[in-house]
C-alpha cells in the first residue's frame, strides 16, 4: 500500500482523534483517514451519477 504524507490543521487531527482508540470507531489516524476518503468518493460517484457523468 503507498504510503502519502500531508499537511492537516492541527484541529482536525485533534477532532479525529477524539473517535480514534480502544472501544472507538476508528483503530488508527490512519484508519480515520482512509475511511473519511472512501465516504467522499462514494458521495462524489453519487454526484457525478446525478449530473450524467460517469467516473
Amino acid at each position: 500500500m503507498p504510503k502519502i504524507s500531508l499537511d492537516m490543521p492541527q484541529e482536525l487531527v485533534d477532532d479525529l482523534k477524539i473517535h480514534v482508540g480502544d472501544d472507538k470507531k476508528f483503530i488508527s489516524l490512519a484508519d480515520a483517514i482512509r475511511t473519511a476518503c472512501r465516504k467522499m468518493l462514494d458521495q462524489l460517484d453519487i454526484i457525478d451519477e446525478r449530473h450524467g457523468r460517469s467516473g
